[in-house]
């Protein structure tokens, strides 16, 4: 059976009514990224940090999985499908696919500041005063800047075993997910849907371009794939 490896970014999520983070200004909901997403800014305003990722949980309560979502469920039907996503949602989850990896955390998860294996789901207001069972903060299980990717070397190692490689609504510019692309074999397939993509069909080899948004080019290949 052929192993596909999907990779998705802000863009799947964004039809969805999810706002991307970052804005053209390069401000996240009017913060400045180390306000909200590092180290720094949660040791220096924790109150901050926890109401910019209350509100950005409550959004995506209220929002629902898109056509793209949908369509890549099923891929599992005729292939081993893993997605990796550098997306905190659940929406792959709540549209029905089973194998999910997230590369930047979950945003309906919190753990432990202290001891990052305590991990707990949470669709609440997460508050100063919330404890793990160590006795510590509760922080967002989200990887910040500056933090290590804990499931990039699995993300890497699933990669390299794709037979086709399907890349949905990003710019391939974040890195360490845009490095995975590195690790693919020398004959996978890559598919690479965007209306506005930002790498040529020439760059890589037995590569694909449809510029499409996802609601609309995650369905066209699937069906493609399908049969």
């Amino acid at each position: 059976m052929n192993k596909i490896v999907v990779l998705t970014g802000a863009g799947i999520s964004a039809e969805s009514g999810i706002k991307t983070f970052r804005d053209s200004d390069g401000l996240w909901e009017g913060h400045d990224v180390m306000e909200v997403a590092s180290p720094i800014g949660w040791e220096r305003n924790k109150s901050l940090v926890l109401d910019f990722y209350n509100k950005r949980r409550s959004q995506l309560l209220n929002v629902s999985p898109n056509e793209g979502h949908k369509a890549l469920v099923l891929l599992e039907k005729k292939y081993e499908t893993t997605i990796i996503t550098q997306n905190v949602d659940d929406l792959h989850e709540r549209a029905g696919s089973k194998n999910v990896l997230h590369l930047h955390g979950e945003l309906l998860k919190v753990r432990s500041s202290k001891n990052e294996n305590l991990i707990y789901d949470w669709t609440d207001d997460l508050n100063l005063g919330d404890l793990c069972k160590e006795n510590n903060q509760l922080r967002p299980h989200i990887v910040w800047f500056g933090e290590e990717v804990p499931m990039l070397d699995k993300a890497i190692e699933i990669t390299s075993k794709a037979d086709i490689l399907i890349i949905i609504g990003t710019s391939m510019r974040v890195y360490p997910a845009a490095s995975l692309i590195h690790f693919i074999k020398p004959k996978t397939l890559v598919y690479f849907i965007d209306p506005k993509p930002t790498i040529r069909e020439n760059l890589y080899p037995n590569l694909t371009i449809i510029a499409e948004k996802a609601s609309i080019g995650v369905v066209k290949l699937i069906t493609k794939l399908i049969g």
